[in-house]
């Protein structure tokens, strides 16, 4: 019988989906529900040593709608890392755990360019029990004006040398989640991994403008009649979050056989997930989908996963994991292979009186020459 259960980088998780940092692990509450609802795991929403710094706006969420208004396909946000004291989050994290000793609970961790600061908050939350860490080298808004964020993810030298500082200091897994605002996403990744990272994380929310509103001229969401750019979430991302996560994991596959890549970016359904792992991800993770749907969305995506598994014969997630891989190559291959085919149905030949055409018969006269 097909199971959706697996371990990653020695942690153990009933199925693959992962609530991902942002608002759907804002607090301790949020996160029990999410273990409640049978979640494989969950990744906090980001913190840091001063949150004192972090101050939202509203209104912080825009959303993307489809022509009849009925379906939301994008959805930006402007929304910064958790605003909530580190001490506070310490004290979550213990009684999370308490509650929860079997759920996988993985922090999202956040600095300045300090190694002092990186060292401080991961030690901190080790002894405050969490499972692993997702280091955020990818938020495109707010914290890259203090050189967080994605303004560290896109330059490859100091996230690589920030994630040294993290496996110096950490005991526990450690995934480093990848910006998609680059040209090529593996430089960033192979920085994180040759800097002895467990995993990668792919994809954060790509920065964008959502709309203008038309009536009043501002663009949106609109804050006191002005913006900023923001991170763009939902359904529409998944061919950007695809692509990339293909190129990652043809990376690991062959300079960094092991390590391990977390999958995000529209996911809303087990069908979705499944093209994320065939494309070489181990596990998956959902945030603008538990905003749409609530946290009970788990149910009907594993559901659906163990459905596609269960269509193909596959017993466990490793049996498709990369499946799909080999099947991508350049386009200069994809001439050469329409050439082979279209010269071997060129040259077929007949076989029995049957087969003669009259329309044809010229060509397959000359195909039994060649013969």
């Amino acid at each position: 019988m097909a199971t959706l259960a697996t371990t990653v980088d020695g942690l153990t998780l009933p199925n693959p989906f992962l609530i991902a940092s942002g608002p759907p692990g804002t607090n301790m509450n949020v996160i029990n529900r999410a273990f409640r609802e049978g979640w494989g795991g969950v990744i906090a929403k980001t913190v840091s040593l001063d949150a004192s710094k972090v101050i939202n706006v509203t209104p912080r969420y825009g959303k993307l709608k489809s022509a009849d208004g009925a379906e939301v396909i994008g959805w930006e946000n402007i929304e910064l890392i958790s605003d909530r004291p580190l001490e506070i989050w310490i004290e979550e994290f213990k009684k999370i755990k308490d509650a929860h000793p079997d759920g996988v609970l993985i922090a999202s961790i956040m600095e300045e360019f300090r190694k002092d600061s990186w060292i401080e908050i991961v030690e901190r939350c080790e002894a405050a029990g969490v499972d692993g860490f997702e280091l955020n080298f990818s938020c495109p808004h707010g914290l890259p004006e203090r050189r967080m964020g994605s303004a560290m993810g896109q330059n490859a030298e100091i996230l690589g040398e920030v994630s040294k500082w993290v496996m110096s200091a950490a005991t526990k897994p450690v995934w480093a989640k990848m910006t998609p605002n680059i040209t090529h996403i593996e430089e960033p990744s192979r920085a994180a991994l040759a800097a002895g990272c467990q995993g990668v994380s792919a994809i954060n929310t790509i920065r964008s403008v959502i709309g203008v509103n038309l009536d009043t001229l501002r663009p949106e969401p609109t804050v006191e009649g002005y913006t900023t750019p923001g991170g763009y979430s939902s359904k529409a991302v998944r061919p950007i979050a695809l692509r990339m996560c293909m190129e990652i994991a043809k990376l690991i596959e062959t300079e960094f056989p092991g390590r391990s890549l977390s999958g995000l970016g529209g996911i809303e359904s087990g069908e979705d997930a499944a093209q994320f792992i065939l494309l070489g991800c181990d596990t998956v993770q959902v945030c603008t989908g538990v905003m749409k749907f609530g946290y009970e969305c788990v149910k009907p995506m594993c559901e659906q996963l163990l459905a596609f598994m269960e269509k193909h014969s596959f017993q466990s997630l490793a049996d498709f994991k990369g499946a799909s891989l080999p099947y991508f190559t350049t386009h200069a291959e994809l001439v050469r292979l329409q050439r082979e085919r279209k010269a071997a149905a060129a040259h077929k030949v007949v076989k029995a009186d049957g087969e003669w055409s009259g329309d044809e018969f010229i060509a397959q006269s000359n195909a039994l020459a060649r013969e």
